[in-house]
Protein backbone atom coordinates (compact mmCIF):
# COMPACT_ATOMS: atom_id res chain seq x y z
CA UNK A 1 0.00 0.00 0.00
CA UNK A 2 1.63 3.21 -1.31
CA UNK A 3 1.67 6.18 1.08
CA UNK A 4 -1.10 9.25 0.14
CA UNK A 5 1.93 11.61 -0.78
CA UNK A 6 2.87 9.75 -3.24
CA UNK A 7 0.39 8.92 -5.16
CA UNK A 8 -1.05 12.82 -4.97
CA UNK A 9 2.37 13.86 -6.32
CA UNK A 10 2.00 10.86 -9.03
CA UNK A 11 -1.61 12.41 -10.14
CA UNK A 12 0.03 16.00 -10.68
CA UNK A 13 2.65 14.69 -12.80
CA UNK A 14 0.60 12.81 -15.13
CA UNK A 15 -2.04 16.01 -14.98
CA UNK A 16 0.99 18.23 -16.26
CA UNK A 17 2.16 15.77 -19.02
CA UNK A 18 -1.47 15.11 -20.56
CA UNK A 19 -2.09 19.07 -20.73
CA UNK A 20 1.73 19.82 -22.59
CA UNK A 21 0.88 16.98 -25.04
CA UNK A 22 -2.81 17.98 -25.23
CA UNK A 23 -1.78 21.40 -26.24
CA UNK A 24 1.08 20.17 -28.83
CA UNK A 25 -1.54 18.11 -30.09
CA UNK A 26 -3.65 20.81 -30.61
CA UNK A 27 -1.08 23.18 -32.36
CA UNK A 28 -0.18 20.64 -35.01
CA UNK A 29 -3.87 19.69 -35.72
CA UNK A 30 -4.27 23.57 -36.22
CA UNK A 31 -1.07 23.66 -38.29
CA UNK A 32 -2.37 20.90 -40.20
CA UNK A 33 -5.62 22.06 -40.70
CA UNK A 34 -4.25 25.56 -41.61
CA UNK A 35 -2.10 23.70 -44.68
CA UNK A 36 -5.10 22.00 -45.72
CA UNK A 37 -7.38 24.84 -46.06
CA UNK A 38 -4.79 26.83 -48.02
CA UNK A 39 -4.01 24.12 -50.10
CA UNK A 40 -7.39 23.63 -50.50
CA UNK A 41 -8.36 27.08 -51.37
CA UNK A 42 -4.90 27.01 -54.10
CA UNK A 43 -6.42 24.14 -55.39
CA UNK A 44 -10.19 25.23 -55.97
CA UNK A 45 -8.48 28.71 -57.36
CA UNK A 46 -6.36 26.84 -60.05
CA UNK A 47 -9.35 24.91 -60.69
CA UNK A 48 -11.74 27.67 -61.70
CA UNK A 49 -9.27 29.79 -63.22
CA UNK A 50 -7.08 27.61 -65.20
CA UNK A 51 -7.15 24.32 -66.80
CA UNK A 52 -3.79 21.92 -65.81
CA UNK A 53 -2.89 18.45 -66.93
CA UNK A 54 0.70 16.38 -65.85
CA UNK A 55 0.21 14.00 -68.92
CA UNK A 56 2.85 16.27 -70.56
CA UNK A 57 6.04 15.21 -71.62
CA UNK A 58 9.18 17.43 -73.83
CA UNK A 59 9.25 16.42 -77.57
CA UNK A 60 12.50 17.00 -80.19
CA UNK A 61 12.60 15.42 -83.51
CA UNK A 62 15.14 12.19 -83.03
CA UNK A 63 15.87 10.96 -86.18
CA UNK A 64 18.11 8.07 -87.59
CA UNK A 65 21.40 7.87 -89.13
CA UNK A 66 21.56 5.30 -91.27
CA UNK A 67 23.63 3.83 -94.30
CA UNK A 68 23.10 4.69 -98.19
CA UNK A 69 25.77 1.58 -98.89
CA UNK A 70 27.28 -1.38 -97.25
CA UNK A 71 30.42 -1.87 -95.94
CA UNK A 72 32.90 -1.70 -93.33
CA UNK A 73 32.97 0.75 -90.97
CA UNK A 74 37.11 2.12 -91.22
CA UNK A 75 36.52 5.32 -88.57
CA UNK A 76 34.17 6.56 -86.32
CA UNK A 77 34.31 10.31 -85.50
CA UNK A 78 32.02 10.52 -82.57
CA UNK A 79 31.11 9.87 -78.90
CA UNK A 80 28.16 9.36 -77.08
CA UNK A 81 25.81 12.26 -76.05
CA UNK A 82 28.43 14.42 -78.24
CA UNK A 83 27.16 17.85 -80.04
CA UNK A 84 27.95 18.40 -83.31
CA UNK A 85 27.55 20.55 -85.88
CA UNK A 86 26.17 20.62 -89.62
CA UNK A 87 28.40 19.04 -92.05
CA UNK A 88 30.39 17.43 -89.21
CA UNK A 89 31.86 14.20 -90.36
CA UNK A 90 30.39 11.08 -88.02
CA UNK A 91 31.81 7.97 -89.43
CA UNK A 92 34.04 6.76 -92.37
CA UNK A 93 33.61 3.61 -94.72
CA UNK A 94 36.07 2.06 -96.24
CA UNK A 95 35.93 3.72 -99.79
CA UNK A 96 38.28 1.36 -101.80
CA UNK A 97 35.98 -0.89 -104.02
CA UNK A 98 33.53 2.19 -104.94
CA UNK A 99 36.55 3.62 -105.73
CA UNK A 100 37.69 1.12 -108.20
CA UNK A 101 34.63 1.04 -109.76
CA UNK A 102 34.41 5.14 -109.91
CA UNK A 103 37.95 4.85 -111.84
CA UNK A 104 36.39 2.02 -114.07
CA UNK A 105 33.48 4.29 -115.14
CA UNK A 106 35.96 7.10 -115.83
CA UNK A 107 37.94 4.64 -117.96
CA UNK A 108 34.47 3.38 -119.83
CA UNK A 109 33.85 7.32 -119.95
CA UNK A 110 36.91 8.25 -121.68
CA UNK A 111 36.59 5.57 -124.18
CA UNK A 112 33.37 6.17 -125.06
CA UNK A 113 34.74 10.11 -126.25
CA UNK A 114 37.86 8.28 -128.17
CA UNK A 115 35.19 6.77 -130.08
CA UNK A 116 33.15 9.63 -130.85
CA UNK A 117 36.59 11.33 -132.14
CA UNK A 118 37.11 8.43 -134.59
CA UNK A 119 33.92 8.32 -135.68
CA UNK A 120 33.60 12.34 -136.69
CA UNK A 121 37.28 11.93 -138.23
CA UNK A 122 35.54 9.27 -140.40
CA UNK A 123 32.57 11.60 -141.41
CA UNK A 124 35.60 13.81 -142.03
CA UNK A 125 37.28 11.29 -144.53
CA UNK A 126 33.86 10.24 -146.55
CA UNK A 127 33.09 13.89 -147.06
CA UNK A 128 36.10 14.69 -148.42
CA UNK A 129 36.07 11.27 -150.82
CA UNK A 130 32.26 12.35 -151.57
CA UNK A 131 33.97 15.87 -152.49
CA UNK A 132 36.91 14.17 -155.15
CA UNK A 133 33.78 11.99 -156.54
CA UNK A 134 31.95 14.82 -156.96
CA UNK A 135 34.69 16.87 -158.81
CA UNK A 136 35.46 13.84 -160.44
CA UNK A 137 31.88 13.42 -162.09
CA UNK A 138 32.25 16.62 -163.77
CA UNK A 139 35.38 15.44 -165.41
CA UNK A 140 33.67 12.27 -166.42
CA UNK A 141 30.43 13.97 -167.68
CA UNK A 142 32.76 16.59 -169.59
CA UNK A 143 34.28 13.74 -171.69
CA UNK A 144 30.88 12.50 -171.86
CA UNK A 145 29.75 15.19 -173.58
CA UNK A 146 32.59 15.35 -175.88
CA UNK A 147 32.42 11.84 -176.74
CA UNK A 148 28.40 12.18 -177.47
CA UNK A 149 29.08 15.45 -179.87
CA UNK A 150 31.79 13.07 -181.55
CA UNK A 151 29.34 10.29 -181.86
CA UNK A 152 26.80 12.44 -183.42
CA UNK A 153 29.30 14.21 -185.97
CA UNK A 154 30.22 10.66 -187.14
CA UNK A 155 26.98 9.95 -187.42
CA UNK A 156 26.21 12.26 -189.51
CA UNK A 157 28.91 11.25 -191.83
CA UNK A 158 28.19 7.69 -191.98
CA UNK A 159 24.42 8.88 -193.01
CA UNK A 160 26.45 10.41 -196.33
CA UNK A 161 28.83 7.67 -196.51
CA UNK A 162 31.76 10.02 -195.70
CA UNK A 163 32.57 7.82 -192.68
CA UNK A 164 33.24 3.99 -192.65
CA UNK A 165 31.06 1.64 -190.82
CA UNK A 166 33.98 0.90 -188.31
CA UNK A 167 34.70 4.32 -187.68
CA UNK A 168 31.14 4.61 -186.52
CA UNK A 169 31.81 1.49 -184.26
CA UNK A 170 34.58 2.57 -182.50
CA UNK A 171 33.41 6.16 -181.55
CA UNK A 172 30.48 4.34 -180.51
CA UNK A 173 32.34 2.16 -178.22
CA UNK A 174 33.91 4.67 -177.04
CA UNK A 175 31.00 6.71 -176.23
CA UNK A 176 29.11 3.23 -174.26
CA UNK A 177 32.92 3.77 -172.12
CA UNK A 178 32.09 7.23 -171.78
CA UNK A 179 28.84 6.62 -170.19
CA UNK A 180 29.86 3.70 -168.18
CA UNK A 181 32.55 5.97 -166.76
CA UNK A 182 30.16 8.44 -165.61
CA UNK A 183 27.45 6.13 -163.98
CA UNK A 184 30.30 4.82 -161.93
CA UNK A 185 31.69 7.99 -161.21
CA UNK A 186 27.62 9.16 -159.93
CA UNK A 187 27.61 5.96 -158.22
CA UNK A 188 31.00 5.88 -156.29
CA UNK A 189 29.73 9.68 -155.56
CA UNK A 190 26.76 8.50 -154.44
CA UNK A 191 28.17 5.03 -152.22
CA UNK A 192 30.45 8.00 -150.49
CA UNK A 193 27.16 9.86 -149.48
CA UNK A 194 25.96 6.70 -147.87
CA UNK A 195 29.62 6.87 -145.53
CA UNK A 196 28.98 9.85 -144.91
CA UNK A 197 25.55 9.19 -143.20
CA UNK A 198 26.56 5.74 -142.19
CA UNK A 199 29.55 7.31 -139.68
CA UNK A 200 27.10 10.45 -139.04
CA UNK A 201 24.29 7.66 -137.81
CA UNK A 202 27.21 5.56 -135.60
CA UNK A 203 27.48 8.66 -133.55
CA UNK A 204 23.98 8.88 -132.33
CA UNK A 205 24.22 5.79 -130.29
CA UNK A 206 27.76 6.75 -128.95
CA UNK A 207 26.58 10.17 -127.87
CA UNK A 208 23.83 8.02 -125.92
CA UNK A 209 26.49 5.30 -124.16
CA UNK A 210 28.12 8.68 -123.16
CA UNK A 211 25.34 10.16 -121.39
CA UNK A 212 24.64 6.53 -120.09
CA UNK A 213 28.60 6.43 -118.66
CA UNK A 214 28.23 10.34 -117.67
CA UNK A 215 25.27 8.99 -115.22
CA UNK A 216 27.07 5.48 -114.10
CA UNK A 217 29.98 7.78 -113.18
CA UNK A 218 28.04 10.41 -111.42
CA UNK A 219 26.29 7.42 -109.44
CA UNK A 220 29.60 5.98 -108.70
CA UNK A 221 30.76 9.38 -107.36
CA UNK A 222 27.69 9.94 -104.94
CA UNK A 223 28.53 6.22 -103.78
CA UNK A 224 31.95 7.25 -103.09
CA UNK A 225 30.64 10.49 -101.30
CA UNK A 226 28.18 8.60 -99.12
CA UNK A 227 31.04 6.71 -97.75
CA UNK A 228 31.64 9.59 -95.36
CA UNK A 229 28.52 10.16 -93.33
CA UNK A 230 28.09 13.71 -92.02
CA UNK A 231 25.79 15.34 -89.44
CA UNK A 232 22.68 16.61 -91.55
CA UNK A 233 21.94 19.26 -89.14
CA UNK A 234 22.92 20.77 -85.43
CA UNK A 235 22.47 18.51 -82.76
CA UNK A 236 23.06 15.84 -80.55
CA UNK A 237 23.99 12.44 -80.95
CA UNK A 238 22.64 9.74 -78.79
CA UNK A 239 23.99 5.97 -77.72
CA UNK A 240 26.78 4.68 -79.94
CA UNK A 241 25.84 1.19 -80.85
CA UNK A 242 28.67 0.26 -83.75
CA UNK A 243 32.12 -0.56 -83.91
CA UNK A 244 35.05 0.38 -86.25
CA UNK A 245 35.38 -2.81 -88.82
CA UNK A 246 31.49 -3.34 -88.10
CA UNK A 247 29.93 -4.70 -91.75
CA UNK A 248 26.88 -2.79 -92.17
CA UNK A 249 23.63 -2.82 -94.76
CA UNK A 250 21.94 -0.42 -96.52
CA UNK A 251 19.41 1.22 -95.09
CA UNK A 252 20.87 -0.22 -91.58
CA UNK A 253 20.37 2.67 -88.57
CA UNK A 254 24.04 3.41 -87.33
CA UNK A 255 22.87 6.25 -84.98
CA UNK A 256 20.57 8.47 -83.43
CA UNK A 257 20.94 12.17 -83.49
CA UNK A 258 18.57 14.70 -81.34
CA UNK A 259 17.96 17.98 -83.74
CA UNK A 260 18.47 21.44 -82.17
CA UNK A 261 17.66 23.30 -85.18
CA UNK A 262 14.00 23.16 -84.99
CA UNK A 263 13.92 23.59 -80.83
CA UNK A 264 11.67 21.98 -78.58
CA UNK A 265 8.04 21.80 -77.71
CA UNK A 266 5.58 19.61 -75.18
CA UNK A 267 3.12 17.31 -76.55
CA UNK A 268 0.42 17.35 -73.83
CA UNK A 269 -2.70 15.04 -73.28
CA UNK A 270 -5.70 17.28 -72.11
CA UNK A 271 -8.79 15.38 -71.61
CA UNK A 272 -12.17 16.54 -74.02
CA UNK A 273 -13.63 18.24 -70.94
CA UNK A 274 -10.92 20.88 -70.74
CA UNK A 275 -10.66 21.54 -74.25
CA UNK A 276 -12.94 24.69 -74.35
CA UNK A 277 -11.23 27.35 -73.13
CA UNK A 278 -8.03 25.79 -74.75
CA UNK A 279 -7.11 27.66 -78.41
CA UNK A 280 -4.54 27.89 -80.73
CA UNK A 281 -2.15 31.11 -79.86
CA UNK A 282 -2.92 30.84 -76.15
CA UNK A 283 -0.13 31.59 -73.76
CA UNK A 284 0.34 28.45 -70.98
CA UNK A 285 3.19 28.01 -68.28
CA UNK A 286 4.75 24.85 -68.14
CA UNK A 287 7.00 23.17 -65.49
CA UNK A 288 9.35 20.19 -65.29
CA UNK A 289 9.75 17.56 -63.02
CA UNK A 290 13.42 17.98 -63.26
CA UNK A 291 13.00 21.64 -62.31
CA UNK A 292 9.87 22.24 -60.90
CA UNK A 293 10.89 25.67 -59.69
CA UNK A 294 11.14 26.86 -63.32
CA UNK A 295 8.21 28.27 -65.15
CA UNK A 296 8.61 27.84 -68.46
CA UNK A 297 6.47 30.14 -71.27
CA UNK A 298 4.70 28.44 -74.18
CA UNK A 299 2.21 28.76 -76.70
CA UNK A 300 -0.28 26.41 -78.34
CA UNK A 301 0.06 25.92 -81.49
CA UNK A 302 -1.95 22.74 -82.70
CA UNK A 303 -4.33 20.03 -82.15
CA UNK A 304 -4.26 16.50 -82.46
CA UNK A 305 -6.93 15.51 -85.43
CA UNK A 306 -8.14 12.67 -83.43
CA UNK A 307 -7.74 10.97 -79.47
CA UNK A 308 -4.54 9.30 -78.71
CA UNK A 309 -6.37 6.05 -78.30
CA UNK A 310 -7.41 6.34 -82.28
CA UNK A 311 -3.94 6.32 -83.18
CA UNK A 312 -2.61 3.06 -80.88
CA UNK A 313 -2.27 -0.37 -82.56
CA UNK A 314 -5.63 -1.75 -81.71
CA UNK A 315 -8.04 1.49 -81.42
CA UNK A 316 -11.31 0.47 -79.16
CA UNK A 317 -14.32 -0.61 -80.95
CA UNK A 318 -16.99 0.53 -78.38
CA UNK A 319 -19.54 -1.82 -80.65
CA UNK A 320 -18.28 -5.17 -79.50
CA UNK A 321 -18.79 -5.75 -76.15
CA UNK A 322 -20.14 -3.40 -72.92
CA UNK A 323 -19.24 0.14 -72.68
CA UNK A 324 -18.05 2.07 -70.31
CA UNK A 325 -17.59 5.61 -71.14
CA UNK A 326 -13.96 6.82 -70.51
CA UNK A 327 -12.79 10.53 -71.12
CA UNK A 328 -10.00 10.66 -74.15
CA UNK A 329 -7.06 12.60 -74.23
CA UNK A 330 -6.14 15.11 -77.28
CA UNK A 331 -2.78 15.54 -77.85
CA UNK A 332 -1.91 19.50 -77.67
CA UNK A 333 1.20 20.60 -79.40
CA UNK A 334 2.68 23.55 -76.95
CA UNK A 335 5.61 25.55 -78.75
CA UNK A 336 8.30 27.04 -75.86
CA UNK A 337 9.10 30.33 -76.48
CA UNK A 338 11.12 30.72 -73.24
CA UNK A 339 15.16 31.56 -74.26
CA UNK A 340 16.51 31.29 -70.83
CA UNK A 341 19.39 28.30 -69.84
CA UNK A 342 16.58 26.10 -68.38
CA UNK A 343 15.10 25.10 -71.96
CA UNK A 344 18.60 24.39 -73.26
CA UNK A 345 18.70 21.65 -70.58
CA UNK A 346 15.44 19.82 -71.08
CA UNK A 347 15.50 16.25 -73.26
CA UNK A 348 13.07 14.91 -74.87
CA UNK A 349 11.26 12.20 -73.17
CA UNK A 350 10.66 14.53 -69.87
CA UNK A 351 7.68 14.98 -67.88
CA UNK A 352 5.77 17.89 -67.30
CA UNK A 353 3.02 19.75 -66.41
CA UNK A 354 0.69 22.34 -68.59
CA UNK A 355 -1.57 24.57 -67.04
CA UNK A 356 -3.74 27.28 -69.06
CA UNK A 357 -5.24 30.22 -67.83
CA UNK A 358 -9.01 30.16 -68.66
CA UNK A 359 -9.42 33.54 -68.47
CA UNK A 360 -6.41 34.75 -70.81
CA UNK A 361 -7.12 35.95 -74.01
CA UNK A 362 -3.66 36.22 -75.25
CA UNK A 363 -2.97 35.74 -79.04
CA UNK A 364 0.35 35.65 -80.66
Amino acid sequence: MLPATFKMNTQNTYTTTDKLITKITSWIAGAIALVLLAWGIISLYQFYTSEQTDDAQVEEYINPVTSRVSGYIKEIKYDENQDVKKGDTLLIIDNREYALQREEGEAGLQNARSQIQVLESNVQTATKIAQVNNAQIAAVKAKLVKQQQEYDRYQKLYDVESATKQQLENVKSALDVAQADYQTALNNYQASLSKVNDSRSQISPVLSEIKRRELMLQRNQLDVSYTVITAPYDGKMGRRTIQAGQQIQVGQTLAFIVDKETGKWVIANFKETQLKDIRIGKKVIITTDAYPNTKIAGVVVSFSPATGSRFSLLPPDNSTGNFVKIAQRIPVKIKITDNNAIVSLLSAGMNASVTVPKNSADHD
